[in-house]
Parts: C-alpha cells; sequence; structure tokens
C-alpha cells in the first residue's frame, strides 16, 4: 500500500472505532471523529498531512496525493 491509501484507511478506521465508542463510552469521541475530518479537509487544500509526512519517514511509499 502507497502512502495515499494508508492514509485514507487509517483515517476511515479512526472515524469508525471514534463512533462506535461514542455509542458505547462517551458522545465526547464525537470530537475526535470532527478533529479527523478538519485534518482531511485541510489536507485537501494545502497537501499537508502529518499521518503522511510520518508514513513517507516510516519508508512507504508515495503516492500522487501527498507528495
Amino acid at each position: 500500500m502507497n502512502v495515499d491509501r494508508l492514509v485514507f484507511a487509517i483515517a476511515g478506521l479512526f472515524i469508525l472505532v471514534s463512533l462506535v465508542l461514542s455509542q458505547v463510552h462517551s458522545v465526547y469521541w464525537l470530537w475526535f471523529i470532527a478533529f479527523v475530518g478538519a485534518n482531511m479537509l485541510q489536507a485537501a487544500f494545502t497537501g499537508f498531512c502529518p499521518l503522511a509526512m510520518i508514513l513517507r519517514r516510516m519508508g512507504k511509499t508515495p503516492g500522487c496525493a501527498f507528495q
């Protein structure tokens, strides 16, 4: 998997896990979903994604979106 696919997979996993946690633990987990969504929105406009930077440093191959 390249960096782009990993970013989308990890963001989706974070959203699903925090959605479940908001239902079984605390409604405040919805703030984490808002943070992930806001980060995805700003990454779409700026191309800056901290997770993509971390994955590149770990040696994953870059994709088209985050270079």
